[in-house]
């Protein structure tokens, strides 16, 4: 019999965490112990991260969730069999879907009604989805960018398995899921710079400014990436989770230039500057990538900052 404490090692993926270690350990941004920045975070001390933790538990504005319900136009299964190819559809936060060469590819899906590891706990959707996962078209595939809760839902993908080709994942997510019970062949990890080429489509992991962990105790113990996605004469950059750095100039020169970016600019703060962009930095870093369409994402469906709604 599973013992609870099993149970819950398996929900948080810590027993994942520990063997991405050791199959990461090869990786330039891999230490030896942990995932690590280009950039080494700026010492911030246990005193400031109390003071954030005591700010956003217990000292949030009013002012961050809307008084009414945002209005979302629902989306069906024939509306997305009718539209045209290189389609592009925000379904709330970071999910996106695209619709290249005929098929579905998903990035970072969260359904549940909260990003959080608890059912009753933790920021909570400002509006559904406006389409049901159910209703979901089978999925050439999945792009997670990295393990946060509000980017990587157990129940979501769990549930996408059956009806999702291949997860695509930097080092160490992937893990997670196997461990979760996604079968390894449906399961690609990269490094940075590392691409995967299917049905003619590229995907390349790229660097970004972030961190990971499910845990208290598994910390930048998986990789956070963004992706570039092309398409013959079509290309596309989904950021994840970043702060601004001088590695969107870099993908900018190798990979880019870019028709559309999908970038953060949500739940940011001037006491995580290192982690998440001010808006500004969003436009910076569509610049820096050589853009053409600029689509804000991480914003709109989860209260995760103190700026106003």
């Amino acid at each position: 019999m599973t013992s609870f404490a099993d149970r819950i090692s398996r929900a948080l993926g810590l027993a994942a965490a520990k063997r991405g270690r050791a199959l990461s350990s090869a990786s330039p941004q891999h230490d030896g112990e942990r995932f690590r920045n280009v950039k080494p975070r700026p010492a911030e001390g246990f005193g400031k991260t109390l003071r954030i933790m005591w700010n956003v538990l217990l000292n949030k504005p009013r002012n961050t969730v809307p008084v009414q319900t945002p209005i979302v136009d629902t989306l069906t299964r024939a509306q997305l069999d009718a539209a045209p190819d290189r389609s592009l559809y925000r379904l709330g936060h970071s999910t996106m879907l695209l619709k290249l060469r005929g098929e579905y590819w998903l990035t970072d899906p969260v359904f549940g009604e909260r990003a959080s590891p608890f059912k009753r706990v933790g920021p909570k959707r400002f509006h559904a989805p406006p389409i049901a996962l159910d209703a979901l078209p089978p999925l050439r595939g999945v792009i997670l960018s990295h393990d946060h809760y509000d980017h990587l839902d157990r129940d979501t993908v769990l549930a996408l398995a059956a009806t999702t080709q291949v997860f695509l994942t930097p080092l160490g997510v992937g893990d997670r899921l196997i461990e979760w019970g996604i079968d390894a062949s449906q399961v690609r990890q990269l490094d940075w710079w590392q691409s995967a080429q299917i049905d003619g489509l590229s995907f390349t992991a790229t660097p970004a400014q972030h961190f990971s962990g499910r845990s208290l105790f598994d910390g930048n113990s998986t990789l956070w990436a963004s992706w570039v996605i092309v398409d013959d004469d079509v290309r596309v950059f989904f950021s994840g989770d970043t702060g601004y750095f001088d590695g969107f100039r870099t993908i900018g020169e190798r990979l880019g230039p870019f028709d559309i970016t999908l970038i953060e600019t949500g739940a940011y703060d001037s006491q995580w500057p290192y982690v998440h962009m001010q808006p500004e930095e969003t436009v910076q870093a569509h610049i820096d990538l050589r853009g053409r369409w600029l689509v804000p994402i991480h914003n709109g469906t989860f209260d995760l900052a103190m700026h106003p709604w």
